[in-house]
């Protein structure tokens, strides 16, 4: 039988849940788990990926950074408390596919506005239910993430070969440039005054956009900054011309190693001295822009619980983090960045897992970035500290190009 893809539905009114059918999700080692449709029916081909957040999951489908990957949500009930306009992270849903041991059969919550499986059949979202998640948990830290497929409906009649064949035949995560694809096209700003600041705005930042999350603007905005969020395409002189006090590189899929038009820009931006604060891909291509290498970590951190210490104030934070691929930096101590001209840099935060670089700091240059997420939605909010550490950099930055004014034109009138 031939491999169908799913066909995306537009029209909500349209949109009618099937009912479930056999479904398979296939792993590129063989391994294979049988179960039921969930949401659309078809073929979704991706990475395969778990993610242990015991709560969020609207969060986690909408995050642009699950783009072309499978989820593999760790949290057995799903859909409980149904989905609705407030939560979404972004425009659409982003993962290729959804993996689910307990499917909520209906939702029950006061927030609800519809149910996950009819959301996820609105967008054409294939899915899978009655797994055993723990197991395809276990495998995947075992033998590390890989390629799969989840097929339902016709589409799972195709033979084991068939199937396994389509999966191989798929694209892999390492190579994949992914950021343009979810990025806007054109610029829009975010204000202050909107979610709760009252009076001018402290400061204005241009962020670019690389699967941004839509609650990363608004903690900026709830501090009084002004967020003028850019596409991923956006070059020097775009950044000039909103005339910022800072920038932002925010979170986004895909491999950072092809991401070299986003670090000629930073390196631009880091050149000029304007501050700068990044979060997930951002703290990647910062790693890149002063010199260091990636490399995809085995089974990557995924979910709201992951621990990380703060080395400048020895505190742990428990943080939200998406992310496959991570920096190679030395872990102890400060050195000189191998582009030699943005002087020192110290790993500031580090997993509690695994020693991963969860975060770098500029030592002379006013630059900072971490691996994981702060805005933090649907939650922990131990990090949200780093919003007012990028606000105090700003200040400090602007406070010593006054004073060096200010200098220079006493200087002018002694001549």
């Amino acid at each position: 039988m031939p491999i169908v893809e799913s066909n995306k539905v537009t029209d909500s009114k349209a949109a009618t849940t099937p009912a479930p059918s056999a479904a398979v999700l296939v792993l590129e080692d063989g391994r294979m788990f049988r179960g039921r449709s969930y949401g659309a029916q078809g073929t979704a081909l991706g990475e395969a990926v778990f993610a242990t957040g015991m709560t969020g999951y609207q969060e986690t489908i909408t995050d642009p950074s699950y783009a072309r990957q499978l989820v593999v949500q760790t949290a057995p009930h799903i859909g409980n408390t149904g989905v609705n306009s407030e939560d979404a992270e972004s425009r659409r849903i982003w993962v290729a596919g959804y993996v689910v041991r307990d499917a909520a059969r209906r939702p029950s919550n006061w927030r609800s506005e519809r149910s996950l499986d009819d959301e996820l059949v609105d967008q054409g979202i294939v899915g899978i239910q009655g797994v055993d998640t723990r197991a395809i948990t276990r495998h995947l830290r075992e033998h590390k993430t890989m390629r799969a497929g989840i097929f339902s409906g016709e589409a799972a009649q195709a033979s084991d070969k068939e199937l396994l064949d389509a999966v191989l035949a798929s694209a892999p995560m390492e190579g994949a440039a992914l950021a343009e694809e979810v990025s806007i096209d054109e610029t829009y700003v975010v204000e202050p005054k909107d979610h709760g600041w009252e009076g001018e705005p402290r400061f204005s930042i241009a962020a670019v956009d690389l699967g941004i999350k839509a609650m990363t603007p608004v903690r900026f905005a709830e501090r009084g900054v002004r967020v003028h969020v850019l596409p991923a395409t956006s070059t020097l002189e775009d950044v000039n011309a909103v005339n910022p006090d800072g920038f932002f590189m925010s979170n986004g899929p895909g491999d950072p190693a092809t991401a070299d038009h986003q670090v000629s820009l930073l390196r631009s931006v880091l050149d000029e001295k304007l501050p700068y604060f990044g979060i997930c891909f951002g703290n990647q291509i910062l790693g890149r822009a002063l010199g260091f290498g990636t490399y995809k970590l085995r089974y990557g951190h995924r979910g709201i619980n992951q621990p990380v210490m703060d080395r400048r104030t020895g505190k742990v934070e428990i943080t939200s983090q998406n992310h496959g691929f991570a920096v190679d930096a030395p872990l102890n101590g400060s050195t000189v960045a191998p582009e030699e001209r943005f002087g020192r840099v110290e790993v500031s935060h580090v997993s509690l897992n695994d020693d991963v670089v969860e975060g770098l700091a500029c030592l002379d240059i006013p630059a900072f970035s971490v691996q994981y997420h702060p805005e933090a939605a649907a939650g922990p909010h131990d990090a949200a500290y780093l919003f007012d550490r990028f606000i105090d950099l700003m200040a400090d930055t602007k406070s010593k190009a006054t004073g060096a004014n200010s200098t220079d034109s006493k200087t002018e009138d002694k001549k």
